[in-house]
């Protein structure tokens, strides 16, 4: 079956852009909720796009939303929440209460194809709120079991995503316009960043791909750095290049703890510590599926300037652009 209406949930976002931008350029009808219409003024121009402002917690908004579409994309996540146990009320709400809305209204309309954003490092047992909250946001999801009356759902694991108007790579380009010394906690911490049009590409390559459904897949780059690696990347590219100073594990704590009770979003938190403490990385002997069309992965080396491309308007020009090479 060839999906022609897809609702993204999360899709004014990072690598909502870049899933969107894809999804149009393959001839999909693409429904977008936002907050805020202002958050998603720069998916206008594109022709199939339709941005609706909408609150997706609201049940029967999201039942409305689903209605008009045969397939949900949910890419919604947040970084940060109050404290709770086994996380807080934020990431409950946010990667738990929502997809299982989701998978009720899904159900509710008869609409069976759901693609699901988790995170590399989701487990029960995992040692920070973020990726407790996400292993609990991949069951609701796997709650709609594909077969009569179910819903066939694939679910993604990314490590760290990268590209233009990202938060990761960008975070620490930024530090490195302020600081002569980027002080940092998980130096050692590994990660496998992929590139977001490649995240894009196994999204919108799985959605009519039947071998796909009830699976759950590692999206991760070419290759592995640590922390401090990335730091130093960034700083370079940024043009500030920066030495970085790892932080012992107390140090670290403060400094996120310090960072936490800053005005605005945190820079750094205690549970962003604790999902450092497990390695970002793709398994022993991972490969990228072949029926995801991950066979040319951008490497960060390549890829990290367009990091600074500065405005949302500029990135998604580039998400077009590489869509179509």
């Amino acid at each position: 079956m060839r999906h022609q209406s897809i609702l993204v949930v999360g899709g004014s976002g990072f690598i909502g852009h870049a899933i969107v931008a894809q999804l149009v350029d393959r001839g999909c009808r693409v429904i977008v909720p936002t907050r805020r219409y202002a958050h998603a003024r720069d998916l206008l121009p594109l022709p199939t796009v339709d941005v609706v402002e909408a609150d997706v917690h609201d049940a029967s908004t999201l039942m409305q939303l689903v209605s008009r579409c045969d397939a949900v994309i949910n890419l919604v996540g947040i970084l940060h929440s109050r404290p709770g146990d086994p996380y807080g009320p934020d990431f409950a709400r946010a990667h738990v209460d929502l997809p299982r809305a989701i998978v009720s209204a899904m159900r509710a309309q008869g609409v069976r194809r759901f693609l699901h954003m988790s995170a590399l490092g989701a487990a029960s047992d995992a040692p920070s709120m973020y990726l407790r909250s996400k292993a609990d946001g991949e069951a609701a999801a796997r709650n709609g079991l594909s077969g009569e009356g179910g819903i066939d759902w694939t679910i993604f694991r990314p490590s760290v995503v990268f590209g233009p108007d990202d938060h990761f790579i960008n975070l620490f380009a930024k530090l490195a316009r302020w600081f002569p010394v980027l002080p940092i906690g998980g130096a050692r911490a590994r990660f496998q960043p992929i590139h977001v049009m490649d995240v894009a590409r196994a999204f919108v390559n799985a959605l009519d791909e039947r071998e796909t459904i009830g699976k759950t897949y590692v999206l991760a780059g070419p290759r592995v750095y640590t922390l401090r690696e990335l730091v130093r990347m960034a700083s370079i590219a940024s043009g500030h290049p920066r030495p970085v100073l790892p932080l012992p594990d107390a140090l670290a704590r403060l400094q996120a703890w310090m960072l936490e009770h800053l005005p605005g979003t945190p820079l750094m938190s205690r549970d962003n510590l604790d999902s450092m403490r497990v390695d970002n990385v793709a398994p022993p002997g991972w490969t990228p599926p072949k029926e995801l069309g991950l066979d040319r992965l951008v490497p960060l080396e390549s890829g990290v300037t367009q990091t600074f491309a500065g405005t949302p308007e500029a990135a998604l020009s580039q998400y077009r652009t590489r869509a179509r090479r």
